[in-house]
């Protein structure tokens, strides 16, 4: 996704202010790199050795909300937005244990597409920064049914990448780290996992702007009945430090805090060698501030809509050539 600060920006250009392409705003970011409600079904426990692959699909369909909307649209107007992602990982479980903990390791690849829609009209496809995790650990806590996971991913700035900010499509010029914590409640078929992370971002360098960190928990509880396993789900996103501008902007802000809470509910089948899952949001709450006033209005935006995932989950490869079908319970 790279959608919020396009908006804003586009506020500006409407409302008249004198802005051009050096003293604009930070166009093409939303305000996370990762989509929120990515990891639902996730856990804190890993498949038996192998290398697996996931390979995800997702779509969210919303409109623009937050002081800023009102200075894109007329009174009972909206402006939407559009996403469509694919993406395919890896994950990779050698066997290895270190500290008392099972050690693994994630690479995923994802594409977009996205636009925004009158007044902004912008559209943009290409490859997202690739999301890399070198290393996890999973803790069993004896017999009691939880798990403990704890890793530090990273997404590298190597997606597509044009304009003068280097945000005109779905890559972003700077590198953000995102510590992990996950814990799961893994017995008599439940899987209750509440999955907490930071995206810490490194400032763009093309501009210097620097996006404030992002906190994500994303809660699944579901429940496997046979072949079947269905439950709710939610998630909170929210802006937690300050952006911070530059000369390149002329000091101007996009968005200094944003939150996001939604909630939906999922449904999966094992197929035997293979995994299917499909969950989706509906946003219920959003909201954000602290945008650079123009005509004395906070310039502030943030999506607000329905959110679709689907899932596909297999296993690639295992020391042992006989074992029987896993069903893993991962994704990115």
């Amino acid at each position: 996704m790279n959608l919020r600060t396009v908006l804003s920006g586009a506020a500006f250009l409407l409302a008249g202010a004198a802005l051009t392409n050096a003293n604009a705003y930070e166009l093409g970011y939303p305000g996370f790199t990762q989509t929120p409600g990515v990891t639902i079904g996730a856990s804190a426990g890993l498949p038996p050795p192998g290398i697996y692959s996931f390979n995800q699909v997702f779509t969210t369909q919303a409109n623009l909300v937050g002081p800023g909307s009102a200075l894109l649209n007329a009174a009972g107007t909206k402006t939407g937005v559009q996403v469509a992602v694919s993406a395919t990982g890896f994950l990779f479980v050698p066997g290895w244990t270190f500290l008392g903990g099972d050690y693994s390791a994630v690479l995923v690849q994802p594409f977009v597409m996205d636009s925004v829609g009158s007044p902004v009209n912008v559209q943009a496809a290409g490859m997202h920064n690739t999301y890399i995790v070198p290393a996890e650990l999973s803790w069993k806590l004896g017999e009691s049914g939880f798990f403990v996971k704890a890793g530090l991913g990273m997404y590298v700035p190597d997606g597509t990448k044009t304009g003068a900010n280097g945000l005109g499509n779905v890559g972003n010029p700077w590198w953000t780290f995102q510590p992990e914590l996950i814990v799961s409640y893994l017995k008599d078929g439940w899987n209750l996992t509440t999955f907490l992370y930071e995206e810490i971002n490194t400032k763009n360098t093309i501009t210097d702007y620097r996006s404030g960190n992002v906190f994500h928990a994303e809660f699944t509880a579901a429940k496997t009945i046979g072949n079947w396993t269905v439950g709710p789900v939610a998630y909170y996103v929210g802006q937690v430090s300050d952006d911070k501008s530059s000369a390149f902007y002329n000091g101007a802000i996009n968005v200094d805090r944003y939150s996001k809470w939604a909630v939906g509910g999922m449904v999966g089948y094992n197929f035997g060698p293979a995994s299917l899952t499909v969950w989706a949001f509906q946003d219920v709450s959003a909201n954000a501030s602290g945008g650079t006033p123009a005509t004395g209005i906070d310039s502030a935006t943030i999506a607000k809509g329905t959110s679709v995932f689907a899932n596909l989950s297999f296993r690639l490869w295992a020391p042992d050539a006989s074992s029987s079908p896993t069903r893993p319970q991962f994704r990115k």
